[in-house]
C-alpha cells in the first residue's frame, strides 16, 4: 500500500496549509463549491481494473461505494462503472471539445465582478469591494465581458449577464469550454471525483492542487480586497494588471494540459472497458 501512504502524505500536506472550522474566502471554496470533503479526500483509490488484496483492503473498502469484494481482494465493480457510463461519456466529450477549442485569453477574470455588478450585494460579506461598489460597476461598464464557463456565468447578476458575449448554458457547456478558462482547468478535480472511484486518487489530487492555484489567481483578480490574507491584488482594471492575469491565466492553461490529457485517456479506456469504445 506504498501508493496508499504516499498519498495520505500529499493530503496532509495540502490539508495543513489552512486550519479547519476558520472561514477563509480563497480556500473554503474548495470544499463548498466542491463538493468532496476533507475525509472523503483522505481515503485513496487505486483505480478501476486494480485490485486490492489482502485483510486490511478487505476491511478497508468492503461497503464502499463502487466497490465489490472477490475470493482474491477487492475491486472497482464492473456494475459500478456501467452505472457511470453517461457521466462517462459527458467528461470525454467535455474534455475532447476542450482541449480541441482554440484558448482565449482576453476575459480577465471579469467574472467575479460580473456576479456583484449593480447588486448592492458582495458574495464574500467578511472582505470589502477593493474599489467599493461604485468603483466595482465602473470596470464592468468599461469592458466587454466575455465568459465561457456556465457555472461562473449563471452567478452573474441580470445586468451584468445581458453585457456578456453570449449565454453559454448547461445544455450548450461542451460547445462553450476552452483550455484558457481557470473555472474549466479548476473543474478537471470536480470531474475526477464525480467520477470516483474509477479514476485513481493520484489524479485527483493532481487536478486538485492545480484548482487551488487557479483559485488563487481568481481571487486575486477578483474585486475582493484580500490583502489582510497575504493576497497581492491583480489590478484588472488597469493595462498592467489586465497583462499580469493573462501570464498567470496562461501558466494554469499549461499545466492544466496534461491532466486534461490524462483524464480524457482514462475516460476512453474505462468505455473501452464497458464495451463502449
Amino acid at each position: 500500500m506504498a501508493r496508499a501512504q504516499a498519498y495520505r502524505g500529499r493530503v496532509e500536506t495540502f490539508l495543513s496549509s489552512h486550519r479547519p472550522g476558520e472561514p477563509h474566502p480563497v480556500w473554503d471554496f474548495l470544499f463548498s463549491y466542491y463538493s468532496l470533503r476533507p475525509g472523503q479526500l483522505r481515503c485513496w483509490h487505486p483505480g478501476y481494473g486494480a485490485r486490492l488484496a489482502g485483510d486490511q483492503a478487505v476491511r478497508r473498502y468492503r461497503g464502499r461505494r463502487g466497490y465489490a469484494v472477490y475470493t482474491d481482494g477487492v475491486t472497482v465493480s464492473d456494475a459500478f462503472l456501467r452505472s457511470r457510463l453517461d457521466t462517462l461519456r459527458f467528461v470525454a466529450r467535455l474534455q475532447r471539445a476542450t482541449a480541441q477549442r482554440r484558448a482565449r485569453l482576453n476575459c480577465f477574470g471579469l467574472h467575479e465582478w460580473a456576479m456583484v455588478y449593480r447588486s448592492g450585494a458582495v458574495r464574500h460579506d467578511r472582505v470589502p469591494l477593493r474599489l467599493g461598489a461604485a468603483g466595482t460597476d465602473a470596470v464592468v461598464d468599461a469592458e466587454t465581458l466575455r465568459c465561457s464557463h456556465f457555472d461562473a456565468f449563471r452567478f452573474f447578476t441580470t445586468e451584468a449577464a445581458s453585457r456578456n458575449a453570449g449565454a453559454p448554458s448547461r445544455a450548450t457547456q461542451p460547445d462553450w469550454e476552452q483550455p484558457g478558462c481557470l473555472h474549466s482547468n479548476m473543474d478537471l478535480y470536480k470531474w475526477c471525483y464525480k467520477l470516483s472511484p474509477l479514476i485513481d486518487s493520484e489524479l485527483l489530487l493532481d487536478c486538485l492542487e492545480l484548482a487551488a492555484a487557479a483559485r488563487e489567481v481568481d481571487m486575486r483578480a477578483s474585486p475582493y480586497d484580500l490583502r489582510s490574507y497575504g493576497y497581492t491584488p491583480i489590478a484588472v482594471e488597469h493595462s498592467a494588471g489586465r497583462a499580469e492575469y493573462v501570464r498567470c491565466q496562461r501558466a494554469i492553461m499549461l499545466r492544466a494540459a496534461p491532466l486534461r490529457a490524462a483524464l480524457s485517456a482514462r475516460c476512453d479506456l474505462l468505455l473501452r472497458a464497458a464495451g463502449c469504445g
